[in-house]
């Protein structure tokens, strides 16, 4: 007796839309650089939606470099803040909306406390509201509501019943995702107004969080914290076949020999690799796509258990900064009139500056209370 056998869970997903898209030449993305940060737009369509699987929707991909530098991080969370700004304008939000933000996550585990440390970094300002009008200043309120492990409860109740009883004009939602490519663990950021399911990335996926289900617009955004031991199985034979080929391009060149140790960059650029250089290397499987490839390591390591979620070393210090990006990322895409007055008032030092305005957003309620 023959049986079809269930493929879907060999299936290899992703959170961001930018490697869902990646071989598909129908879907043409929107790139632009600003300041050596790729910004990638993409609107999905009912067509694209049942191509790559993602719901409709805008989506901004944000590709950056190390958030460990200051100049740099400040850079990112620039662009940030004006990209945000532009999805809350196509989703005709005003300064007098009410914006309840979401940290999703366990803060208990670092690379997945993303949501969490960003929500320490919210200027919350509703509870002034009750008082006065607050001047330049948008009315936000922000939560971290836990995990399902820790509460009990599924999020998207915690959301509702908080929607339900603030009734605010929009939500934002921030969490940890996962990735396809060990090059954007740590260094993309991606919004996008379709919402989220919480712990999709691990296969873990709970219900979702949209306007669908909760009636008002909901922006995700997402840092991919983490990768599969697929990716990093699979990126690793990529990585040996732009070796291969590189040493092979360049065997003849005597400064190579003498510099190719301390080159670590060439892997990352555009090395041309030949099919037949791929079947020297590894035979038939050398014949194989990326996608293909990485189904048969999927099939491989999932049904023994092996196909682990991992992270960087640097993860604490690294998700410190990336919380830092986010959280004052909508401070000040949010409060941007406040924070912009106060910015025009302080010394011209720009790292005083950063400082000062960190200083007094932390103090805001004691200044107007």
């Amino acid at each position: 007796m023959n049986r079809e056998k269930d493929l879907k869970k060999y299936n290899i997903r992703t959170d961001l839309l930018v490697e869902s898209i990646k071989d598909n030449n129908n879907i043409k993305p929107v790139i632009n650089i600003e300041d050596k940060i790729k910004i990638t737009t993409v609107k999905v369509d009912e067509k694209m939606e049942k191509l790559i699987n993602k719901k409709q929707g805008n989506y901004i991909t944000i590709e950056f470099e190390d958030v460990t530098d200051f100049t740099n991080k400040e850079k990112v969370k620039e662009v940030f803040s004006k990209e945000l700004k532009k999805m809350l304008a196509n989703l005709k939000i005003t300064k007098n909306s009410y914006c309840l933000i979401i940290g999703l996550g366990n803060d208990k585990s670092t690379p997945d406390s993303l949501g969490p440390l960003s929500i320490n970094n919210i200027i919350v300002t509703s509870h002034l509201f009750e008082l006065q009008n607050v001047e330049g200043f948008m009315k936000v309120s922000a939560i971290n509501p836990g995990v399902m492990g820790q509460t009990g409860i599924e999020t998207s109740k915690v959301v509702l019943s908080l929607i339900e009883t603030l009734k605010p004009d929009f939500v934002l939602v921030i969490d940890a995702l996962a990735s396809q490519s060990l090059d954007r663990v740590n260094k993309t950021i991606q919004l996008t107004d379709t919402g989220i399911h919480p712990g999709s990335g691990v296969s873990n996926s709970r219900k979702e969080i949209s306007k669908e289900v909760v009636g008002i617009p909901v922006i995700a955004i997402g840092v991919p914290t983490v990768v599969d031991a697929v990716t990093i199985v699979s990126d690793t034979i990529n990585y040996m076949y732009k070796h291969y080929s590189y040493s092979k391009q360049n065997i003849d060149n005597p400064l190579n020999k003498l510099l190719f140790n301390i080159q670590p960059n060439y892997l990352k650029k555009d090395v041309k690799v030949l099919k037949d250089d791929k079947e020297k290397l590894f035979g038939i499987v050398g014949s194989l796509s990326e996608y293909e490839m990485k189904q048969l390591i999927f099939e491989v390591l999932t049904p023994i258990g092996y196909n682990f979620m991992v992270t960087v070393k640097e993860i604490d210090f690294i998700i410190e900064k990336l919380s830092d990006v986010i959280g004052n990322g909508i401070n000040m895409a949010l409060h941007d009139n406040a924070i912009t007055k106060l910015w025009n008032e302080m010394p011209q030092n720009y790292e005083i500056k950063y400082h000062k305005i960190m200083k007094w957003s932390c103090n805001i309620v004691d200044f107007y209370i």
